[in-house]
């Protein structure tokens, strides 16, 4: 399964079915590496989080759940 694009600071996800811009159902694959801090009573807490590999694999509109009509369009300029 190849990855899907990630939107970035000036493009978006776009469902081309129904026009959704904001609700989408996505599925990735993460592999990070964490700094972990156990306390004396056993309880773990992660205070640091590098994030390694973040993947994107399959992303579907919750509105119409259309399956692989998600596009990356353009923002709008706000200027």
């Amino acid at each position: 399964m190849a990855p899907v694009p990630q939107p970035g600071p000036d493009t978006r996800w776009r469902c081309t079915l129904c026009g959704n811009l904001t609700r989408f159902d996505v599925t990735r694959s993460t592999r990070a590496r964490e700094y972990v801090h156990v306390d004396l009573a056993g309880i773990p807490v992660v205070e640091e989080r590098e994030l390694l590999v973040d993947t994107v694999e399959h992303v579907s509109c919750r509105w119409c759940h259309a399956v692989d009509q998600v596009t990356v369009v353009a923002r709008p300029s706000t200027g």
